[in-house]
């Protein structure tokens, strides 16, 4: 992920230039946000066929995978909390009406946890053995890291497969946890992926990598780009005909008063929707470097240099 790479950039181990795909707005918003509000619901469906009416619902992280994920359960009927550590999120969940509490607080009464914060170890062994009979446990973070899988396979604690990407773990006494894709990420392992959000993400890959392939030596260093806004509206602006949607245009004297160019970029580059994220916190944002883009695609360069 992005944070990987910058910690990687600023030990000096980067051996190549690195395009930050995963901190794009076309990413973040999307792919994160919009696909996992609908992939939370498919794989816990797909994977334990339960109700969510009424269920105890905790989401470790309010990113743009936890906002996805606490608006799609809190529409079904389901009381959501939310872990947060940082404060601005922590407050965009009490505004959006969300409990915010410590993991330690809910553990023992709550029918699902969700971790979806990129972190390591957000679920231990300790709340694992706290957790209620039959609480269903799954990631959507990052990888397998946020749920300490390895802790549960010890001699005294029993698997049992259900089915596919569903284990039971048995304790002594006889409680069990059903603990999804072996707390690798749902939304790949039991859910699918629509191909419209894939399109997004795919696009915003594919242009950047046309970017590297075309750029001349020397332009990039060793060190992590992050794309500029102009061409995350030049994707967003490409899947916009899927709505028939039309987009309203400045005038001059709008755009002037603005101080923009009527073609954009509208933002600024530094720009990430909810701020920079927070494994990013060694760069300040004056420091991130933006990509000069060069295009194979006449259109796409022509699009992506317009100037009035």
């Amino acid at each position: 992920l992005g944070g990987q790479l910058y910690q990687l950039s600023k030990a000096g181990k980067l051996c190549v230039p690195a395009m930050n795909v995963n901190d794009s707005v076309t990413k973040q918003k999307f792919d994160n946000l919009y696909c996992c509000r609908e992939s939370i619901l498919d794989g816990l469906k797909r994977t334990t066929d339960m109700m969510f009416g009424g269920k105890q619902v905790v989401v470790c992280g309010y990113g743009e995978v936890g906002k996805g994920c606490c608006a799609a359960l809190k529409a079904m009927g389901s009381i959501v909390y939310v872990t947060e550590i940082d404060p601005i999120c922590a407050l965009q969940a009490c505004m959006d009406g969300f409990r915010l509490v410590k993991l330690n607080e809910v553990i023992r009464q709550v029918d699902i946890v969700i971790t979806c914060t990129g972190n390591k170890n957000v679920v231990t062994r300790e709340h694992l053995d706290r957790m209620k009979n039959s609480c269903i446990v799954c990631n959507m973070g990052h990888s397998n890291t946020e749920i300490d899988v390895a802790s549960l396979r010890t001699p005294e604690l029993t698997w049992e497969r259900v089915r596919s990407q569903v284990d039971h773990v048995i304790w002594p006494d006889g409680k069990r946890i059903v603990l999804l894709a072996e707390g690798r990420l749902l939304n790949l392992s039991c859910s699918t992926v629509p191909t419209f959000v894939l399109s997004i993400t795919a696009t915003t890959q594919a242009l950047a990598l046309i970017e590297l392939y075309n750029a001349p030596e020397g332009r990039y260093k060793q060190d992590v780009y992050l794309l500029p806004k102009k061409m995350d509206e030049y994707v967003a602006s490409l899947h916009l005909p899927t709505f028939d949607a039309h987009l309203t245009e400045l005038t001059d004297e709008q755009a002037k008063y603005l101080g923009l160019n009527k073609n954009g970029p509208f933002k600024p580059n530094y720009y990430r929707c909810l701020g920079l994220p927070r494994n990013q916190g060694h760069l300040g944002s004056d420091e991130l470097p933006a990509l000069e883009l060069v295009f194979a695609s006449p259109t796409t360069y022509a699009y992506m240099n317009s100037e009035k």
